[in-house]
């Protein structure tokens, strides 16, 4: 199968000791080959993942990126409100937390992975990507 629809997979899980269940997604599970998991999180309103962080001996990095409602994530100590289309790198060994502040189900693609050199310079998208990076940067 090509398509995963959405909920069709979906499971509660309890995610480092956080205070709600939160609903996942592990899409394409056991039929990927990315070197990465992408999953869909629902957090109910208050929910909250539980402050955690993934030790150099099982180095994982996590992105984060907001879908749908509001969220705050905590990353090293700095805090960080986000909406629609914000995203948080929480890096390897990094104390972090993600929770739902509103009053609606909070929606999240989450993609982690253990991190390696990866080289995109040959892909347009990558250059493009590069130019935009420099211009905020310059």
């Amino acid at each position: 199968m090509m398509i995963e629809r959405s909920q069709t997979t979906a499971f509660d899980y309890d995610l480092h000791g956080g205070t709600d269940l939160t609903r996942i997604q592990w899409h394409f599970f056991d039929r990927s080959r990315l070197p990465v998991a992408v999953q869909t999180w629902e957090l109910p309103p208050g929910g909250a993942e539980g402050m955690h962080a993934h030790p150099h001996e099982d180095p994982l990095e996590e992105l984060y990126l907001v879908v749908d409602g509001s969220a705050v994530m905590r990353v090293d100590g700095q805090t960080f409100e986000m909406g629609p289309g914000d995203a948080v790198l929480a890096p390897v060994g990094s104390e972090h937390d993600v929770r739902n502040p509103g009053e609606t189900t909070l929606k999240l693609v989450v993609v982690w992975g253990r991190p390696a050199p990866a080289d995109w310079s040959h892909y347009g998208t990558a250059k493009a990507a590069r130019r935009a990076v420099d211009r905020r940067e310059g």
